[in-house]
């Protein structure tokens, strides 16, 4: 488990969270996840019964839990992870917005990517965000990554299809100037 000063972030790979679905009741898996809503923990068995590992992808994320109140209020890690290609795509949340603000993912990310390039041998990190939000956007420049363009008409969201923002980290540019 690593920890920040506000954090400790515990691991979820494909075979603990097998683990969990299989042997927790539904109030344990909520408050394993940090879920509130029962809608959530619902999109989340959705998730595991569609099947989250396939041949050469996988997963890897930190649940980020607050060490004042022991609760799991985010999570930042590795979705989409090309292993053969030695690359992933980073993502990240902090479930309720009261929460937001407060640094916890600006001292997660810079260890998560860490783990990235020195635990799990990744040479590229790729992040997506939208063009509205300019926090995820300044996280990602402040940790070295650098926009490489925009991909049209990329994800859903409940207004309709949008645009995402691709931002990349080659393992080679990172800790230089901005990042790490």
């Amino acid at each position: 488990m690593m920890e920040t000063p506000l954090l400790y972030l515990r691991t979820l790979n494909s075979e603990r969270y097998e683990q969990v679905m299989r042997t927790h009741t539904d109030a344990e898996l909520m408050a394993f996840f940090g879920y509130t809503q029962p809608e959530d923990l619902q999109k989340e068995k959705q998730r595991h019964a569609g099947g989250l590992t396939m041949f050469n992808k996988s997963f890897l994320f930190f649940h980020l839990i607050e060490k004042k109140s022991q609760q799991v209020i985010g999570w930042c890690g590795y979705h989409t992870w090309y292993m053969p290609h030695h690359r992933a795509e980073i993502g990240y949340t902090i479930f309720n917005a009261a929460n937001r603000g407060k640094g916890y993912m600006g001292q997660t990310l810079p260890l998560v990517i860490q783990y990235g390039f020195e635990q799990m041998n990744l040479n590229r990190i790729e992040a997506f965000t939208s063009h509205e939000n300019e926090v995820s956007k300044k996280l990602l420049l402040k940790n070295g990554f650098i926009q490489e363009g925009v991909l049209r008409e990329h994800y859903q969201t409940p207004e309709g299809i949008t645009d995402s923002v691709l931002f990349g980290l080659i393992k080679s540019d990172w800790g230089k100037a901005g990042s790490a």
